[in-house]
């Protein structure tokens, strides 16, 4: 028998496995391109959001790091970067601030919205400022440019509130079964 403490990792390491592999085939599955970045608009933030809301800022960052970065690696690599390091922040803020216990839903909605504009404006941070500087050096990230990310801001924007608007959904459910 585990000790209780490593019971709790083992249960949190899979916690983090299954949610990641929900992400990834959110991520994967639902894969509609935006030409003019060459990025696509998904519904793995969903897993990253419900994670994060039901089990915590440390979950949901790690679940937003892993599964979606990995489901770039299926064929956009070029923003396994971008998309490791907005979906951590976007997990992170998240369950940071409607995460675990008994939250508000206006906490949660709260959340939510937080967990859009980090998307959103990662997303635009990279595109615009990034990956053009790294590109100077790293041919590899010659994918995008300011025109470009401001052409994602909508479909990023839309991918984050029906993410965001099924996350809480499902956390409802949840909540009503436990």
């Amino acid at each position: 028998m585990l000790p209780n403490s490593e019971t709790k990792l083992l249960i949190k390491v899979g916690i983090i496995a299954a949610f990641a592999t929900l992400a990834f085939i959110g991520t994967l599955i639902i894969r509609i391109p935006i030409p003019a970045t060459g990025g696509y608009f998904n519904l793995g933030d969903t897993f990253v959001m419900v994670a994060a809301l039901l089990y915590g800022p440390l979950v949901g960052a790690l679940v937003g790091m892993i599964g979606p970065a990995a489901a770039d690696a299926v064929g956009f690599p070029q923003f396994i970067l971008a998309t490791a390091v907005v979906k951590f922040c976007e997990g992170g803020i998240v369950g940071l601030v409607g995460g675990t216990g008994k939250r508000r839903d206006t906490k949660k909605v709260v959340a939510l919205m937080l967990g859009i504009a980090v998307l959103v404006g990662g997303y635009y941070l990279f595109e615009a400022i990034i990956y053009p500087f790294l590109a100077r050096i790293i041919p590899f990230f010659a994918v995008t440019d300011p025109k470009a990310a401001i052409a994602e801001l909508f479909p990023n924007m839309l991918q984050g509130t029906i993410s965001a608007v099924i996350a809480f959904g499902i956390c409802r459910v949840f909540r009503k079964k436990g």
